[in-house]
């Protein structure tokens, strides 16, 4: 069963200005069809081509002769889960449980937003800025390049991409601005609450 590239949840131009369509084109249209292309070509005629998405980054994680198959499955998956988590008219503070679990974790939503933008500012290089359940704990991580939490027994709930191609065209080498306009602005609290249930 072939990876496919999932559909965009919103329109190409509907994140402007905070993430314009010119930057999807590439980010979109470029970078996340590249992985699933590349991981296509690696699983074919393979065991891990009748597996999913989930199980192939997980037995991949565990070999590193499949360090080429982890990077592309990871990229895939990681792209596909940071879409979900952004909208237009998003950001900001949440409601619903997250909104109680947040509290009772940082005391407030201003704490954990400076948090979770801290977490992506000390990201040398490329990698993901993660807000994650881990037994009922709700934690802030990062990782690094195509690492991603299901690989760790842990439960994202919400990311952002702090590769350079998820911002560059649109912010230059201002990642915090591009950490705060999505943190402010587009985030996804209802699919962060479906992914707390």
């Amino acid at each position: 069963m072939a990876i496919t590239l999932p559909q965009l949840p919103f329109e190409k131009d509907a994140l402007a200005p905070y993430i314009t369509a010119n930057t999807l084109d590439f980010h979109y249209g470029k970078h996340h069809k590249a992985y699933v292309d590349n991981l296509n070509k690696l699983i074919e005629g393979t065991e891990l081509a009748a597996k999913s998405l989930e199980e192939i980054i997980k037995i991949a994680a565990k070999d590193s002769a499949k360090t080429g198959i982890f990077n592309n499955a990871a990229q895939v998956w990681n792209h596909s889960f940071y879409w979900q988590c952004l909208k237009k008219a998003g950001g900001g503070a949440p409601t619903g449980a997250v909104a109680e679990k947040i509290k009772a974790t940082w005391g407030n939503f201003e704490k954990f937003a400076d948090d979770l933008k801290n977490a992506g500012i000390t990201q040398f290089g490329s990698g993901w800025a993660w807000l994650i359940s881990e037994g009922n704990e709700l934690k802030i991580t990062k990782t690094a390049n195509a690492d991603t939490p299901i690989a760790h027994g842990q439960k994202p709930l919400l990311t952002i991409d702090v590769w350079e191609h998820a911002y560059y065209l649109d912010y230059q080498n201002r990642r915090p601005d591009y950490l705060s306009a999505v943190i402010q602005n587009l985030i996804n609290w209802d699919f962060v609450n479906a992914n707390l249930g």
